[in-house]
């Protein structure tokens, strides 16, 4: 196979899908992991694709663009795990919990076997199949209905019904984007109404966001950087950065990436969290 006939078809398959890896590749297309490497560097100097570690995504650059899960699922993993980790500290036994949908949230579900007698609400049926998946009899998933959206978000009035009569401990929020003016943000309306219904129910808003969503923001905001408790990144997450949100989220949560050779690429920190009279 000619070097341009693979890179249509890996082309087709990133509109097709959002993402491609590297390894799904390989096996698909018979060939080793340096030429295809060799051909996402060809498709992203044109500005066809863009790489991410492990594969490549499609090329977003508008605020209704939104990736699927899949496509989302291969931006800054290690950097997710991180937060998900430190989340997952905050969760005590017999808690009563909310989680967007999302890869962020998803890979926190995926982080929380070791707590007892939970009670789980979310909008994803990706997280819902985490948990149950899991096998603990001690735990409760509830799952609301609503519209599907490419993202894997069951979404709409349904959804936001299910959500209105609820009153949780804490809700792990997961978003496409933060910044300033614009607070945290999602690319579909639907979604933003949906996971606002889910913020209100919580007596403590946690946003999950690696560094990545700085500066990113998406056609609607579902609340405003103030309105979250705690706000977990990783530390990516620019120093200039850090003192804006410092300046509006109650507490700012930075969680250290571990490298693949084990070493953590900075130190756990909390930064300057406010005092509640201050929120």
């Amino acid at each position: 196979m000619l070097a341009r006939q693979r890179q249509d078809m890996i082309l087709d398959e990133v509109r097709r899908t959002g993402a491609v890896q590297v390894s799904d590749l390989v096996q698909r297309l018979g060939v080793s992991d340096m030429t295809i490497r060799r051909d996402l560097d060809t498709l992203a100097a044109r500005g066809e694709v863009e790489k991410v570690y492990g594969g490549a995504t499609s090329v977003l650059d508008r605020s209704t663009d939104e990736p699927g899960f899949e496509a989302k699922s291969v931006y800054q993993p290690e950097e997710k795990k991180a937060i998900a980790l430190r989340a997952a500290e905050m969760i005590r036994p017999g808690t009563a919990m909310g989680l967007s949908a999302g890869t962020t949230t998803w890979t926190l579900a995926r982080h929380l076997d070791d707590v007892a007698d939970l009670t789980v609400v979310t909008n994803s049926v990706r997280i819902a199949d985490v948990l149950q998946q899991r096998g603990r009899t001690d735990r409760t998933v509830i799952l609301t209905g609503g519209v599907r959206t490419p993202s894997d978000a069951l979404v709409g009035p349904v959804a936001v019904r299910a959500l209105q009569s609820l009153h949780l401990d804490v809700v792990f929020l997961g978003v496409h984007g933060m910044s300033t003016r614009a607070g945290f943000t999602t690319p579909n309306l639907d979604e933003s109404e949906t996971n606002r219904a889910l913020a209100r129910t919580a007596n403590r808003l946690v946003v999950l966001a690696d560094h990545a969503k700085w500066s990113t923001v998406g056609i609607s905001t579902i609340v405003g950087l103030d309105e979250a408790d705690v706000l977990v990144t990783d530390d990516g997450l620019p120093e200039e950065a850090r003192a804006t949100l410092n300046e509006h989220v109650s507490e700012l949560e930075i969680a250290p990436v571990v490298a693949a050779d084990g070493a953590s690429t900075g130190s756990s920190e909390e930064t300057n969290p406010k005092e509640d009279d201050e929120k």
